[in-house]
């Protein structure tokens, strides 16, 4: 048979490539881990890498829900306490923020702090996004969640760092820390977060994210996710006793 068609080229080419890499999701209170295997809870939320699109003010009232490698905690927020402090808190909860984040300084008897993203652009950015100082209205008393800041002034520079006092650590109060919420469920597992590393590298950390908790850190413990708890439904009134 006679064929009408010139030459023809016939190309084919399959191509598979699959990528797999270690996920790079990612101060005392300071601003200066391998997440357990089978842990993670982390929603898939867009990256946080626009803190001008999180605005939002916090409710008078709410409660935040930490599900770490230890256990549930639950804080509570009074946002009159520290405004710009709450409506923050509010804000990274809301957007993912401390998903798969690494509770990296535990100095026990005094404080538990977390607030690097598990991403390093993620920290990068959040880094400049400062908030003004609240006045102290509150104590740090056990178990009440505060600012972190940078240990040489300006003042108004808080970003995303925070601790969860173990005791009373009253003496923070004239040094303008100002507590926003705290504890009220869980207090026991705070107290069980890993905390032989005590002072770590949080340049390091800031850089590397969960590259270098997988290398160094790998005890820490993790916040594999944190969501903002719906408000308690109203309790029904009481009917009036009938005469």
């Amino acid at each position: 048979m006679k064929s009408d068609f010139k030459t023809r080229a016939i190309l084919l080419s399959c191509i598979s490539i699959v990528c797999l890499g270690a996920q790079t999701p990612t101060p005392a209170p300071v601003h200066k881990t391998t997440p357990k295997t089978g842990t993670s809870t982390a929603r898939h939320k867009p990256l946080m890498t626009n803190p001008a699109l999180y605005k939002a003010t916090a409710p008078a009232v709410f409660r935040a829900k930490f599900t770490t490698t230890k256990g549930d905690v639950v804080v509570e927020v009074t946002r009159a306490w520290g405004p710009n402090g709450a409506d923050r808190f509010y804000n990274l909860v809301k957007g993912g923020y401390f998903d798969g984040a690494p509770i990296y300084r535990v100095i026990p008897n005094f404080m538990a702090q977390f607030g690097f993203s598990p991403s390093p652009a993620v920290s990068k950015v959040w880094d400049k996004a400062v908030i003004k100082d609240d006045p102290v209205t509150q104590s740090n008393k056990r178990g009440y969640i505060t600012y972190a800041k940078p240990e040489v002034p300006p003042h108004n520079n808080r970003t995303t760092q925070l601790f969860i006092n173990y005791k009373d650590n009253s003496f923070l109060d004239s040094q303008g820390f100002a507590p926003f919420g705290q504890v009220v469920e869980g207090m026991e597992v705070v107290d069980k977060f890993y905390g032989a590393y005590g002072d770590t590298d949080q340049g390091k950390l800031a850089e590397e994210g969960m590259a270098y908790v997988k290398t160094s850190l790998p005890k820490l413990d993790i916040i594999t996710a944190a969501v903002i708890l719906p408000p308690a439904p109203a309790s029904p009134a009481t009917p009036p006793t009938p005469k």
